[in-house]
């Protein structure tokens, strides 16, 4: 059953954790052809695994990328979206010379910002009925 909701477990911890990020590229350029979007999971599955992250689910059109990751709790999800975007950018600029033309002005794959939501487990508000419904110790 623990393989079934991706429960993973710490030293001290038990968790399941997923995020829902999107990158999207510097001034919408439709930069991707199915080739950039085949090479460019790569690359996040590499970084994703230095991170002990795992890569659920990837796709994207043109413009942006859509990713799907489990992430422990020791993973700042900052920190590895700027190791994402960094390394994939520098990636793809040395193994695809013909997106240069995308980078002239701002010299950058991707946009500055991006999109993080969390995904999975019960709804809000089911979780906070189930929280009311707790049995609170009477005082003493």
């Amino acid at each position: 059953m623990a393989q079934d909701l991706d429960i993973r477990t710490g030293r001290h911890c038990v968790f399941v954790l997923h995020a829902h990020l999107v990158f999207v590229t510097k001034y919408r350029h439709r930069v991707f052809t199915d080739r950039h979007l085949t090479r460019l999971e790569k690359i996040v599955r590499a970084v994703c695994a230095d991170f002990e992250v795992e890569l659920v689910e990837f796709n994207g059109e043109g413009d942006h990328v859509h990713l799907l990751v489990n992430f422990p709790p020791k993973v700042a999800l900052s920190k590895l979206v700027n190791s994402l975007k960094g390394v994939s950018s520098r990636r793809m600029r040395q193994e695809f010379p013909d997106l240069v033309r995308h980078y002239w002005r701002a010299n950058r794959l991707w946009s500055g910002s991006y999109f993080a939501g969390s995904v999975g487990g019960a709804p809000i508000s089911v979780l906070r009925q189930y929280i009311e419904q707790q049995s609170r110790p009477g005082a003493v």
